[in-house]
């Protein structure tokens, strides 16, 4: 999180996650479009269990200078209008230029942005700026930053692979870390299209997701059924639940949430929609897209055992991966219990 991203400028950050697979022995390739695919065990393990996350966030691309210390940078992601006002702290990169936002210059959300002080001849030329907040915190409990969305989701991927490689886990675990999601799942769409990842794949999104009722931060992973867009797979979610039952079964600590969260969309429904089984799950998360409930630009935060709580889940579901058919049939089984003790008690009064 200390690295600054936007769509389409995802290098800084991409560089620590295949830094971390080196370190982790974690074999990993980019694929034509700058996705990384990391791998762990094959397919001797089983169907593939895919974990999904995305490297950016909004932010600022920089369209053309303007003169002096002025460019016009355009706004990539998902923040409402009001929320732009001139004066906002940014910060513009390579270089870790201090600005501010200027006026705005019309459609498509352009904006002037003004540097507080540049050498040209000892600064690169800026392609992209982000807000001006705190890379990364722990604070009660809560991990604050400019991108919790969804840099936890692909710090989730990484540390649910390290985690199952010490075990030695049995496993075939495929991460994909995709890039532009926020204009349109731009790179998990490449990744589809190329067909890089095995049909009978199970794919989980893991995204951070706008706090809302009746979920609470802090009360667990969110086992997230659909988003503003889709429904996702019923058997590969409720695999998903059968494990963290025998979680929490195991663990009163281990908490879980299920929900439909539509604050935005998520991977999962582009994947879905390239013919893919797909569940998800996401963590709570406060001042979605920097937007604070009060009309200011603001860190997002998360609850860290939220995070810690969905790799534990996801290490434990790549695990039980060879159980999938087992486990979803539960529910079939359960149900065919009742039929006949339907038609018995039925019978009697009929």
């Amino acid at each position: 999180m200390s690295c600054p991203a936007a769509p389409f400028h995802e290098a800084g950050v991409r560089a620590v996650v295949e830094l971390i697979c080196t370190e982790n022995g974690l074999p990993f390739q980019r694929d034509p479009f700058g996705n990384v695919i990391v791998r762990l065990g094959n397919a001797s393990a089983g169907r593939p269990f895919v974990l999904a996350a995305h490297l950016d966030h909004p932010g600022f691309e920089i369209v053309r200078p303007l003169g002096n210390r002025r460019w016009v940078a355009r706004f990539n992601g998902g923040v409402p209008d009001n929320y732009f006002h001139s004066g906002i702290p940014v910060r513009l990169l390579p270089g870790d230029i201090p600005a501010r936002l200027g006026k705005w210059l019309g459609a498509d959300k352009q904006f002037e942005v003004i540097a507080s002080r540049i050498d040209l001849n000892h600064q690169p030329q800026p392609r992209f700026a982000v807000w001006e907040l705190q890379d990364f915190a722990v604070r009660n409990g809560r991990i604050h930053g400019r991108s919790c969305d969804d840099l936890v989701g692909v710090a989730a991927v990484l540390a649910t692979m390290i985690e199952l490689k010490r075990a030695r886990a049995r496993v075939h675990v495929i991460g994909v870390i995709s890039r532009a999601e926020e204009i349109g799942f731009q790179g998990a769409l490449t990744v589809a299209d190329a067909k890089l990842l095995p049909k009978d794949s199970l794919i989980v999104s893991l995204e951070t997701s706008k706090e809302l009722p009746p979920i609470k931060m802090a009360r667990g992973v969110i086992l997230r059924v659909g988003d503003r867009s889709s429904i996702f797979d019923s058997a590969g979610m409720r695999f998903l639940g059968e494990v963290a039952a025998g979680l929490q079964a195991s663990d009163r600590k281990f908490g879980f949430q299920r929900a439909l969260m539509f604050g935005g969309t998520c991977e999962a429904t582009a994947f879905q929609e390239f013919g893919y089984q797909v569940a998800a799950v996401c963590v709570a998360l406060g001042n979605y897209h920097n937007c604070h409930p009060q009309g200011r630009i603001a860190a997002e935060y998360v609850s860290l055992s939220d995070a810690c709580g969905m790799v534990r889940l996801l290490v434990e579901a790549a695990k039980q991966m060879r159980a999938y058919e087992r486990l979803t049939a539960k529910l079939s089984r359960r149900l065919r219990a009742l039929l006949r003790e339907a038609r018995r008690n039925l019978r009697r009064d009929s």
